[in-house]
């Protein structure tokens, strides 16, 4: 059972299209990690992510509020970003367990941050600079990531 893929994403739209692409994935609850440094990606990987699913409107990084929701047909979709967060405790006052539900996609930006408090993620999501484009690395932690994996259609 293959772990790790590897892919490069040349621009903004690239990394759109591959949230959408990991979106178009998911067929049952999902839980994402996204690792990058800021400027990174995580917040437009999500953008492609959460429009997959017929969001409209902007997608926002949640920095100040840690959390946005968005109902989308059948799927709670949770966009966390922790980087603010000052300790890990925070996240228990905003009920942290209560969003990691059985129809729940969730996005958690800076999971580092969240430390024991969060579920295994399905998928652990690196990207990084290189040159001009991105280098992306998705790592499977759970057998639900690793078929997500499976049934991804990039490249």
């Amino acid at each position: 059972m293959a772990n790790i893929f590897n892919t490069k994403l040349s621009n903004e739209q690239a990394t759109v299209a591959f949230g959408a692409a990991i979106a178009a994935s998911c067929f049952a609850r999902t839980t994402l990690y996204l690792h990058g440094d800021l400027g990174a990606g995580k917040t437009t990987f999500s953008r492609g992510f959460i429009q997959f699913f017929g969001h409209s409107g902007q997608v926002k990084s949640p920095t100040y509020t840690l959390v946005e929701s968005y109902q989308l047909f059948a799927w709670q979709i949770y966009h966390f970003d922790l980087y603010r967060l000052d300790n890990p405790e925070e996240l228990e006052f905003i009920g942290i367990r209560d969003y990691f539900t059985p129809d729940a996609l969730c996005l958690v930006e800076w999971p580092e941050k969240g430390k024991d408090l969060l579920p295994e993620p399905d998928l652990n999501i690196t990207l990084k600079y290189d040159g001009k484009q991105r280098a992306v690395q998705v790592k499977t932690k759970t057998h639900a990531g690793y078929e997500l994996i499976e049934r991804l259609k990039w490249n």
